[in-house]
């Protein structure tokens, strides 16, 4: 069974008289359950594929089934639908709203569901759970200007969960965290990817990296390589 299975895909944007070329036929499966780490230098075209991943964006050409359906030439619409319903967004810089609580950043997915955008009692006590669970239960009336690196991103995951997605897409998730903010937010998504869940995260850096059940490594708009050693030759080896 796959969470998602890219056949030949690419995407290529046209900026006046420039072509860029960011994926130049991408071919991959990713199985469910997979805690995958897209790695690659800058503008190797790592972010365009998390974002056709993520159903953010759609591919020039080529095809993407996500849980089986294709949604290749989905129209914006419904490609909003299978974001919410399936996929749940973590940010380097945490995206959340200033002027909201914690509480009502990690609400806000629930906004946009489609047939049921009130919020009921039954999402809130959802919402104090997932915040417990991350560790959040003393900050839920905190903004985030009263929170942490460490705990602004604990927000973002809380807030991606919130619609119980299939699957987790990560953005370097540790970016902007110390050393050991970031393997609490990876042990994180480690807990959750041995619930089931499929992660797909990109990252920059090998010893994150090297925390995943897989890597591939982006160059060129192409999958250059797979797993933890697949740099380039300029790049050295994470040691285990």
């Amino acid at each position: 069974m796959y969470a998602a299975q890219l056949t030949e895909l690419m995407k290529t944007y046209y900026m006046g008289d420039n072509v860029v070329r960011a994926l130049r036929g991408v071919t991959l499966d990713i199985p469910t359950g997979d805690f995958l780490a897209i790695m690659g230098s800058s503008g190797s075209g790592k972010s365009t594929l998390l974002n056709l991943l993520g159903c953010l964006d759609r591919p020039s050409s080529g095809k993407y089934m996500l849980g089986g359906v294709d949604v290749s030439t989905m129209s914006d619409d419904k490609l909003s639908g299978i974001r919410n319903k399936m996929i749940g967004f973590i940010f380097q810089s945490f995206n959340l709203i200033t002027q909201y609580t914690v509480l009502e950043n990690i609400l806000l997915p629930l906004q946009y569901r489609q047939g049921a955008p009130t919020i009921t009692s039954y999402d809130e006590k959802r919402c104090i759970e997932i915040a417990s669970r991350v560790g959040l239960a003393q900050r839920l009336d905190h903004r985030p200007f009263q929170l942490s690196g460490g705990q602004q991103q604990r927000v973002a995951i809380a807030r991606a969960l919130i619609n119980d997605p299939e699957i987790i897409m990560a953005d370097e998730p540790t970016g902007n965290l110390d050393s050991v903010t970031a393997t609490e937010i990876m042990q994180i998504l480690k807990d959750l990817n041995a619930e089931g869940r499929t992660i797909i995260m990109v990252t920059h850096e090998p010893d994150v990296a090297i925390q995943t059940k897989r890597q591939i490594y982006m160059k060129d708009g192409l999958v250059a390589g797979e797993g933890i050693f697949a740099y380039e030759s300029t790049a050295q080896p994470v040691p285990h």
